[in-house]
């Protein structure tokens, strides 16, 4: 499941689940540095103290949006149409290992490792249960034994106590042997946090809140939906009231404050309240257009990084949804963690702040490995999936291992017919054959030839001299890499077309001496 793939200046090893988790980390941050934001406007209303947001709202240049504005100023906005729906939010899904390191790193900016070092020193300390599990799901057996739980939970008597004083649910979201394997979700024994202190007392807080919830109704809320037309423009507002906090109760405090930091922030407030509209009312309003910018994706946190190896690289908010593809993910909850530290550890990433940011070196690597099936994040969940369907007694192991024997063939046919210069240093010479880094002696005798001498690695485009006057260095500009020396009359001009602006230094450096020489030749 490992190939090492020599590069300029290093031969670096990789797994076969590192190497996708790269891939993906090292996608993400391309997408970003080649984003080119784009200027757009949105035009809004607001009527009877509410905010009405057009439906096609979105314009390409402000002339486009004014002239908008100006023509539905003077006409009255009309109701048109009113929905009112009643809705239900069930309780959130007991934690497993991924979700528990997903949670931590959103609201403390853990680390993966962070977190499951802590879960399983109070998994040692018997304060709750084995924490190495991919199952938001208990078994049925543990149904009886949930009320004795709960009342020697004594810290959380108050928010225990109803759940106890009436008959106990029992909801498949919560209860399933078919998605319960050696070990069921992460929740209290029962045992007595007395003695647990910091980052420790943090995350069983976490969990026993999480195991509590799970058994409170659901919050119960009303959803409003209002459609108006201002002469040919369609506008929309929509407001969310909660009838029945349910399980939300739990949590109201942190809810409050969530509200009040996005009232500070100016941001709109998703739970607002609309006042009554009838059909066919209508007034003035007071429209405007409010100039936007549309934003790159946001770089990976470590949270956000194991949702997508959980599920082989796709975001899925759904939490039902999500369940189904874990059999697909990159990497066991077990070992996620450790994968991602590996690849801290060989410095192919780094941590900016709670974000996670590709080095040089990772994306060196990703652009070496030319074969796209070996940095697959969809194919090493494949493959995940039929290793635990074969754990089941559901998939062939033979059938799987046939299946492999034929990519394996497939991708080394691709790479020895690849001539872009890369190698894959395999370490051995063919059978019956010569190795391509040996010669034969007189005595015939294979001898290997001296390792051909290497350019230094750089990490910087400064780095590189410019070929034109060799007194400058490479400048990156917006079409074209120049010469730093441009003020004093250096015309270098390398466009972009013919050197890649994503190229990394040390290919530019390579492009640029070979088309150079090329050219010196002539």
């Amino acid at each position: 499941y490992s190939l090492k793939y020599s590069s300029p200046g290093n031969v670096l090893s990789i797994g076969r689940v590192q190497t996708p988790t790269l891939a993906l980390i090292v996608q993400r941050q391309n997408e970003i540095d080649n984003f080119t934001p784009q200027d757009y406007w949105e035009l809004k209303t607001v009527y009877r103290d509410a905010t009405f947001s057009a439906v096609d709202g979105r314009f390409k240049t402000e002339d486009e949006a004014q002239a908008v504005v100006g023509r539905i100023s003077a006409v009255p906005l009309v109701i048109r149409d009113v929905a009112d729906k009643k809705g239900r939010e069930a309780p959130p899904r007991l934690f497993d290992l991924t979700s528990l390191q997903v949670e931590c790193n959103r609201k403390w900016g853990w680390t993966a490792d962070d977190t499951l070092k802590t879960i399983q020193s109070l998994y040692e300390k018997k304060v709750t249960t084995y924490p190495r599990v991919d199952t938001t799901y208990l078994s049925d057996d543990i149904y009886p034994k949930v009320p004795d739980i709960m009342r020697r939970m004594t810290p959380y008597a108050r928010w225990t106590e109803p759940v106890l004083a009436a008959k106990l649910p029992k909801s498949k979201k919560v209860f399933d042997n078919s998605k319960v394997t050696d070990h069921h979700a992460i929740i209290p024994t029962g045992q007595s946090p007395s003695a647990l202190v910091g980052r420790e007392r943090d995350l069983y807080h976490l969990v026993a809140m999480r195991f509590i919830a799970a058994f409170y109704p659901d919050c119960q809320f009303r959803q409003t939906t209002v459609m108006a037309d201002a002469a040919d423009v369609a506008f929309k507002a929509t407001g969310k009231v909660i009838e029945s906090p349910g399980w939300r109760a739990l949590f109201a405090d942190k809810d409050k404050k969530a509200q009040e930091q996005g009232d500070a922030s100016g941001g709109e407030s998703a739970d607002g309240i609309l006042p009554p509209f009838v059909v066919g009312e209508s007034g003035p309003h007071t429209p405007s257009a409010t100039k936007k910018q549309t934003q790159p994706p946001k770089l990976y946190t470590e949270g956000t990084l194991l949702r997508a190896m959980e599920s082989a690289g796709k975001t899925v908010d759904d939490e039902d949804l999500r369940e189904a593809m874990k059999e697909n993910g990159i990497g066991r909850p077990s070992t996620r963690a450790a994968i991602i530290e590996t690849l801290f550890k060989r410095h192919y990433i780094a941590r900016k702040g709670k974000s996670i940011t590709a080095l040089p070196a990772g994306i060196e690597l990703i652009a070496t490995i030319n074969e796209e099936l070996l940095k697959s994040a969809k194919l090493t969940g494949l493959w995940e999936n039929k290793l635990r369907r074969i754990e089941r007694g559901e998939f062939s192991a033979a059938e799987f291992i046939a299946e492999l024997k034929e990519l394996m063939v497939q991708i080394v046919h691709n790479v020895l017919s690849d001539n872009s210069m890369r190698r894959i240093d395999t370490g051995s010479a063919p059978p019956g054959g010569k190795s391509s880094g040996s010669a034969e002696g007189a005595d015939g005798v294979e001898t290997p030839k001296p390792p051909k001498p290497r350019a230094p690695r750089i990490k910087s485009i400064e780095e590189i001299a410019c070929p034109l006057c060799g007194e400058g260095h490479l400048l990156k500009g917006r079409t074209a890499y120049g010469c730093s020396r441009f003020r004093e009359g250096c015309t270098l001009r390398l466009d972009f077309a013919q050197y890649p602006q994503d190229a990394t230094p040390g290919r530019l450096r390579d492009m640029v001496k070979k088309n150079f020489s090329k050219k010196q030749t002539k």
